[in-house]
Parts: structure tokens; C-alpha cells; sequence
């Protein structure tokens, strides 16, 4: 669980510069809705949309790699303003090291969010590997931490408040609001 009290968790935190994101069962509730017409539907939560928007806000990229492609998801990034969108890649950890390349970042300052098997080697290899509750029961084996909420529930929203809790960034983006 992510813990504000688990010092490892929050020193790895304090690195992160990017928060890179799975879609299907992390930001969604992983269920796929193939509509009569060919199209596609996914239900986002509206809490990880927030989140999302509030660590940009704080200095922290955004970047969605998805192993599935849909147009649906390319709207959603748009209206979050997630600039980094790589969508058909299920190696995973290969899209990730080009990503990192051109933004010129290290794997000690990325955290990633993921929920099954092609999210391990990118879980595994960044500074905050973190797997949503109600992920693979192996990718939340080998994760650095797991949240308490489930994909397309908020896991997003909890990973983006916890990173921005151990940046000293929280209060100042909720205060806002006030």
C-alpha cells in the first residue's frame, strides 16, 4: 500500500519527473465495450483525471503507454493534456527506454502504474513500480508498492497524490481549490 511512512517509497517518490501509466485495468476498470458499429467505449474515472491533472500542474510529466490502440484513449490524453502517448506496444519496457531517451530522463525518475503481465519489466525496472489492487497477483508480487483502490476506481488519483505528498506539492494543489 502506498505509505507515506514507508521511507523507501517516499525518497523514491521524491525523484519521480515522470508518472508513466497503462491504461486497460489501471485508468479504466479493464473491461473493453465493443460497440455494434465497430467503435470502442472506456470508462475513465474522473478522480484519476484530476490527479493526473494536478502532478502535471506540479512539474511532473505524464505519459501513457498501452499495449492496446484506440482512439478513445488518444481522447482522453488530449483532454488531460498527456503530451507522451504511445499506444500499440506490448514491450513495454522497449517503449520506455525510447521515451526516456527523448526526454531525456532515468529510470530512477519514473515512477509507472500497471495492473499485468506486460506492465512487469517496466514495474521492475523504474525508481516507484507500483501495481493497482486489483491487478495480476504476480505483477503485485514484484511491485514496490500496490494501492488500496483498484484500476479505474482512482489507483491513478492515489499514485499521483502519494508521489506529489512526498514532493511537497499536495497541499499547495488542494489549497487551491479552497
Amino acid at each position: 500500500m502506498l505509505n507515506l511512512a514507508n521511507i523507501d517509497l517516499v525518497q523514491r517518490a521524491r525523484n519521480v519527473r515522470l508518472l508513466v501509466l497503462d491504461v486497460d485495468g489501471v485508468l479504466t476498470d479493464g473491461k473493453l465495450y465493443f460497440l455494434a458499429d465497430g467503435s470502442e467505449a472506456k470508462a475513465f474515472s474522473t478522480l484519476d483525471g484530476q490527479g493526473i491533472k494536478m502532478l502535471m500542474n506540479s512539474g511532473v510529466q505524464a505519459a501513457i503507454i498501452t499495449g492496446r490502440s484506440s482512439s478513445v484513449v488518444e481522447r482522453r490524453a488530449a483532454n488531460l493534456g498527456i503530451e507522451h502517448v504511445i499506444q500499440g506496444r506490448e514491450d513495454k519496457r522497449i517503449a520506455l527506454d525510447e521515451l526516456l531517451g527523448q526526454l531525456q530522463l532515468s529510470y530512477q525518475q519514473v515512477a509507472y502504474l500497471g495492473d499485468d503481465l506486460p506492465d512487469l519489466a517496466p514495474i521492475r525496472c523504474v525508481a516507484l513500480g507500483v501495481a493497482v489492487a486489483n491487478a495480476n497477483a504476480f505483477v503485485r508480487q514484484h511491485a514496490q508498492a500496490v494501492t488500496a483502490l483498484g484500476g479505474g476506481e482512482g489507483a491513478a488519483r492515489e499514485l499521483c497524490e502519494f508521489i506529489m505528498a512526498a514532493q511537497g506539492t499536495l497541499d499547495a494543489a488542494q489549497s487551491a481549490y479552497l
